[in-house]
């Protein structure tokens, strides 16, 4: 019997930081990687002429793409070349969203 309890205090003991551990995963380490596979996918799918946001919140038409490089143009004569790692999907929904509306 004094195995038994002794037992069940070390499954107890155990359990809290499992529970912590799950909790972890599960509100920090996980939507964080589907945030990155979306982003990933985002910029795989992205197009000569698609209007998109960089992470600085500069807003430009893609005009070239040439592997990780991607060249905006912002104004009328204006082009700025930049990594395409540095375009992000969550600002470029919003504006597109926001473009929509009005």
């Amino acid at each position: 019997m004094l195995v038994f309890v002794l037992q069940s205090q070390a499954f107890t003991g155990m359990l809290f930081p499992l529970i912590l551990l799950a909790l972890f995963y599960f509100f920090f380490i996980r939507p964080q990687s589907k945030k990155q596979k979306e982003q990933v996918q985002f910029n795989q799918e992205m197009q000569k002429g698609d209007e998109v946001v960089t992470g600085s919140g500069i807003v430009g038409q893609i005009v070239k793409m040439d592997g990780n490089t991607v060249v905006l143009q912002v104004g009328e004569k204006t082009y700025i070349k930049m990594l395409s790692s540095a375009i992000n999907k969550e600002m470029t929904e919003q504006f597109r969203n926001q473009s929509k509306s009005e």
